[in-house]
């Protein structure tokens, strides 16, 4: 992997000789090396642990190669609640990789997270779309660049069962309904299956339901209003994506394939239904592209590991809309914020910006990026590359989670309890009522 032409003119000539990259966990700081005063190593942290953690410092080794800056990132599983005490208290690294543009606005309202240099903003402009820079962006100014990126809204189904049954992969959400409806009448059982519980998170499965709605149904522009506390949780347009969900979750002909009832949605664990359509036991599961993940743990009524693919034993398809043809999808992603304005720290803030870096770490594989420049060919598996296209594409509308950019008090708070609360049997109008009143709280 070689670096742009326009990279290679920023790094330092003075910064000779290629440093050996350190894994997570080890010095505290940066400083220089031999006899000079300019600052070679970067800290960064945050919530990416494991062997994603170790991909990630790869991502770094042809850089620090080709500008003798070492970086240093340490993952924390307690990073969300522990960045912003670091900041505060004096402790902060030289970038945070930020999971969620609310915590992110957090951190920039404690004053510690310089705007992002001119040479990142550039990249941005260059190499995303607008969408993902205005969650980097508080009042006219532009702090955290886009790094990764999951897709959200899929629908996992098999297809080889498709091509038994006859049926193909629907267009609209009224083909979807309509091709639950002949499954049920081919199977002579529900066909779909769905998992809420998630220990303290239970129902955010569920908010991901909702949010898809909004946007396919009322599309953007009243999605935007929603996540800014202007259009109301009971309000018609959110009611209208209830009532849509409903359709099928509150269906018992429809729900819950393989455990039970519509109540079993609740305590059936979110990654638990990856096997149960694996074996066959369920027709169609909605849930974000990680769960590609769940399905290598997985095993098929044969015992084998499911093939992954078009052709395979499981796929997926992103939940359609009105009209066939429209992209619309919501997801999530993390943000590189800076603390430090050193040359070092403004060289790796632009590295993480550009095509380069989204390549080296896609080549490593599980991950997608958003950035628009980036290969989609380098990605580890049929759906990443398709997935990762999608979010490249000119003409898919693409919407930051909605629940992560509420208040927490409503979006991880009363809308997860309000999903729960109406899997059990709440009338939808109470719990409407009952997930505004978490604006109030």
């Amino acid at each position: 992997m070689a670096l742009s032409q326009r990279y290679r003119l920023l790094a330092p000539i003075a910064l000779v000789g290629a440093a050996t990259l350190v894994l997570a966990g080890c010095a505290e700081g940066g400083s220089g090396d031999g006899g000079g005063d300019a600052k070679t190593t970067v800290r960064i942290s945050g919530g990416i642990t494991g062997v994603e953690a170790d991909d990630l410092n790869k991502s770094f080794e042809q850089f620090t190669e080709d500008t003798g800056i070492t970086v240093e990132y340490t993952g924390d599983k307690g990073f969300e609640g522990n960045i912003v005490t670091k900041v505060t208290g004096g402790d902060a690294p030289d970038i945070a990789i930020v999971p969620q543009p609310g915590l992110l606005k957090t951190l920039v309202d404690t004053g510690k997270v310089k705007a992002a240099p001119e040479a990142v903003e550039a990249a941005v402009d260059e190499n995303w779309s607008e969408d993902w820079k205005k969650y980097g962006t508080f009042d006219d100014t532009f702090y955290a660049a886009p790094m990764l990126a999951n897709l959200k809204g899929y629908v996992w189904y098999s297809p080889k069962q498709f091509a038994e049954w006859g049926v193909e992969v629907p267009t609209t959400w009224d083909e979807m309904l309509t091709l639950t409806q002949t499954i049920v009448d081919t199977t002579g059982g529900p066909a779909w299956c769905a998992g809420f519980s998630s220990e303290a998170a239970s129902g955010w499965p569920g908010t991901d339901w909702i949010e898809d709605l909004v946007l396919r149904q009322s599309g953007p522009e009243v999605y935007d209003q929603w996540v800014a506390g202007e259009v109301k949780f009971t309000d018609p347009e959110i009611k209208e994506a209830f009532d849509a969900v409903g359709e099928i979750l509150l269906n018992p002909d429809y729900v819950n394939a393989g455990y039970g009832d519509v109540k079993s949605i609740n305590s059936t664990a979110f990654g638990d239904v990856a096997a149960t359509l694996a074996q066959g036991k369920c027709a169609l599961t909605h849930q974000a592209s990680f769960l590609s993940a769940n399905f290598l743990e997985a095993q098929t009524a044969d015992g084998n590991t499911p093939e992954i693919g078009p052709d395979g034993d499981v796929y997926a398809f992103i939940m359609p809309g009105e009209t066939a043809g429209e992209v619309q999808v919501e997801g999530g992603g993390e943000f590189v914020a800076g603390f430090s304005d050193d040359d070092a720290t403004q060289q790796v803030l632009e590295f993480m910006a550009s095509p380069e870096f989204a390549d080296a770490r896609v080549k490593l594989g599980g991950v997608i990026s958003a950035n628009k420049n980036a290969d989609p060919s380098l990605a580890s598996s049929e759906f990443l590359k398709e997935a990762m296209e999608t979010m490249q594409s000119d003409t898919t509308t693409f919407r930051f989670d909605a629940s992560d950019l509420m208040p927490s008090t409503v979006g991880s708070g009363s809308f997860w309890k309000g999903m729960v609360d109406w899997i059990d049997g709440k009338d939808t109008d109470t719990v409407l009522s009952d997930i505004q009143a978490g604006y109030e709280n």
